[in-house]
């Protein structure tokens, strides 16, 4: 091979493996491997040092493999399909298509998760953890937001903490009309041991015990495709806390529920998960504070 073909050989590879392809061909062009043994060997060993400097990679390998479970559309328990399987028919006539039709889901629920406002740490009981003078305004703030998107609101829904409740009557201000509705299963709590495990905050076995189950029934009864009967899309309004705003996250987008505490969410903050009528659930916004000054923004 003449030095002119194997300079160009070398420009079709790239970074480090040309440099070697260059050294290598360059030293067997000068008999630094050992004594020609003519011509057809010559070629021989020149062509091993080539396949040895190719990168042992295909760009199928580039491609992460999939990883965990196929996403589960029956989720929910309400797949029209997995309804309708082993049900007897009331009528030989009966067309088992047309009545699958009529029982699935058509519109989208939108869900608009909210986070309580800052409240008074160092309150003693519920009832002592208000919400801060800055915390009122975060919630103004809130309400202010929600009324700007121009959505036709159906519900509020509230966790009955106080921090919640507050939250929640500043909010309803700005959106006249509005039901509103409160519920214990939203109350903060452990929903679950998170993975890494973190060292500031250790509740014990019983209490994610306990809150588990509630915060777990909170999201089978709030975050599940529309009913057949509903025909219009929703947007309801769910005011709570971190811990299970964070939960419900998880939970919906089939992730690791255990990496709950991976999330950090902002006081007032909005989260908006979109539910199809398939099953699909998207995450639209995660604890969004874009429509707060910097110095309205707090964790706490």
């Amino acid at each position: 091979m003449s030095y002119r073909k194997t300079l160009k050989l070398i420009c079709g590879f790239a970074g480090g493996s040309a440099v070697l392809v260059f050294a290598a061909a360059a030293a067997d062009s000068h008999g630094y491997f050992g004594e020609r043994r003519g011509e057809a060997a010559s070629r021989w060993s020149r062509f091993t040092v080539l396949q040895a400097a190719q990168p042992a990679w295909t760009p199928a390998n580039h491609t992460p493999a999939p990883t965990g479970h196929a996403w589960d559309f029956n989720w929910d328990k309400r797949d029209p399909s997995a309804l309708t399987n082993g049900k007897k028919k009331e009528s030989v006539t009966e067309d088992p298509s047309s009545e699958q039709d009529n029982g699935k889901p058509k519109a989208t629920r939108n869900i608009l998760l909210i986070r309580h406002s800052q409240y008074n740490l160092s309150g003693t009981s519920d009832k002592e953890r208000i919400l801060t003078p800055l915390g009122r305004e975060q919630a103004e703030l809130t309400g202010q937001r929600l009324a700007a998107l121009g959505l036709k609101y159906d519900v509020l829904i509230h966790s009955s903490m106080t921090r919640a409740t507050e939250t929640a009557h500043i909010i309803r201000k700005h959106l006249p009309g509005v039901e509103l509705v409160s519920c214990d299963l939203l109350r903060e709590g452990a929903p679950i041991e998170p993975v890494p495990p973190v060292t500031h905050w250790k509740p014990d076995a019983v209490q994610y015990h306990e809150d588990g189950a509630r915060i777990e029934a909170a999201f089978r009864r709030y975050i599940h495709r529309a009913d057949p009967k509903q025909k219009e899309d929703s947007y309801e309004i769910i005011v709570c806390h971190a811990n299970v705003i964070r939960y419900f996250v998880c939970r919906a987008l089939q992730f690791p529920p255990e990496g709950w505490l991976r999330m950090g969410l902002n006081n007032g903050s909005i989260t908006w998960l979109t539910i199809r009528p398939s099953g699909r659930v998207a995450l639209r916004t995660l604890g969004d504070a874009g429509f707060m000054p910097p110095d309205k923004l707090t964790r706490t």
